[in-house]
């Protein structure tokens, strides 16, 4: 098999270039993707080239691979493929997302990437065909994530419009105050909502409802980091203890079950860093503020990061928690011109909370139950499925693997 395949070097089989200047006041809304170190950050009304593209980033955030099906905008933070030299360019999306970016960084506080050093880069490509071939079976499962992923946006975007009409935007309130039926519900559920407003530290809400704080809902916890000049107490073995940080949750959809690093068990001991339980709320509170997700198993976090365990005697469910959290202003925590220096622990475990009767409790989350139950099982298969793709990857861009087997 290896002998069917080229050797040389990255050079050889494509060509990198820098992308290009763009300065924010020169960027006018349009149909093609801007595309920077990290991704792709908007859309302009100008393309610098023809698609598809591939880009990975330069300077700043590298190792991360980028594929463009349209005409694009690579920005200078990047290097983008100008010259595939005949390979396809599906297949040399998989195959730089096996290269080792950092190998070839000049290892600065903020890293950079030389495409000279990086087109002498030791490289095997194999024949157009089967170039296709891979491109296409690891696509197909690229394409299975893509659209789990999707119908999980679709099912989150229902549980929060839900949530926004009850809790938000007190829509059967409302409705109940003008002698209207409130849509979309039975009478009984109706019958649970009250027909008028009183104020409260809030401002007005249903009658009957009170204002509580995170602290007086949940078990507020603030994980912890270990020296990180001791790395010995960190692991990228999964049997060791889960720890999420913000990036980790930049990543998840609602659940969070991957982390890129762990704890050993006795940087647990040694630190009294905080186990956080299943079915958790985290929520991000410094630097990036407002990423939210639920725990699915036990796992740690930095310090960066707040939990809440829901109280039983509360009745507030972590759904609850989550989708109140998710569509909270965050701005409104802080007396400065700076939220990220206003919301601190304290802050965290002030942020105020609406609490409904138990009966509108028990009844949003006989409803929302369901969507959380199928959102969880549907992030459960993508994980699975993008396992067996980072399995399968390496194996097969480098020949180790046949397709057939």
């Amino acid at each position: 098999m290896n002998s069917e395949w080229r050797s040389g070097k990255l050079g050889d089989f494509i060509e990198l270039k820098r992308g290009y200047d763009l300065p924010q006041a020169k960027r006018i809304s349009g149909p093609f993707p801007l595309v920077s170190s990290s991704g792709i950050s908007d859309c302009h009304a100008v393309a610098m080239v023809r698609g598809p593209g591939v880009i990975t980033g330069r300077y700043g955030t590298i190792g991360q691979v980028y594929f463009v099906e349209d005409d694009f905008w690579p920005l200078n933070t990047t290097l983008y493929v100008r010259d595939f030299k005949g390979n396809d360019p599906k297949f040399i999306n998989y195959f730089l997302k096996t290269v080792d970016f950092f190998a070839y960084s000049d290892k600065a506080a903020v890293p950079g990437v030389n495409r000279n050093h990086l087109h002498e880069a030791a490289a095997k490509i194999p024949d157009l065909f089967t170039q296709q071939e891979i491109a296409k079976t690891l696509g197909a499962i690229d394409d299975r994530i893509a659209l789990l992923r999707a119908t999980n946006a679709t099912l989150e975007a229902i549980a929060q419009a839900l949530f926004r009409s009850w809790f938000v935007d007190f829509d059967p309130v409302r409705a109940k105050m003008e002698g209207r039926a409130p849509e979309g519900m039975d009478e009984a559920t109706a019958a649970l909502f009250p027909d008028s407003f009183e104020e409260s530290a809030l401002g007005l809400v249903p009658k009957g409802w009170v204002k509580r704080t995170m602290a007086d809902v949940s078990t507020v916890g603030i994980g912890k980091t270990p020296p990180r000049k001791e790395q010995h107490w960190f692991s990228e073995d999964p049997r060791d203890i889960r720890w999420v940080s913000i990036r980790d949750m930049g990543a998840v959809g609602v659940y969070a079950a991957q982390t890129s690093e762990f704890l050993k068990k006795e940087a647990i001991e040694k630190f009294n860093v905080r186990r956080v339980p299943d079915n958790t709320v985290l929520m991000s509170f410094k630097m990036t503020i407002g990423r939210v997700a639920i725990t699915d198993g036990e796992m740690t976090t930095n310090e960066a990061i707040a939990h809440f365990k829901s109280i039983q005697d509360a009745q507030l469910s972590a759904e609850y928690i989550y989708l109140y959290l998710k569509q909270f202003d965050f701005s409104t925590l802080s007396s400065t011109s700076s939220i990220a220096d206003a919301v601190n622990s304290k802050t965290v475990r002030e942020i105020p909370v609406i609490v409904p009767s138990l009966d509108v409790l028990a009844a949003f989350q006989d409803q929302i139950g369901v969507l959380f139950a199928k959102l969880k099982n549907t992030e459960q298969q993508a994980q699975t499925l993008a396992t067996l793709r980072d399995t399968l990857l390496p194996r097969l861009i480098s020949g180790s693997l046949r397709l057939p087997q």
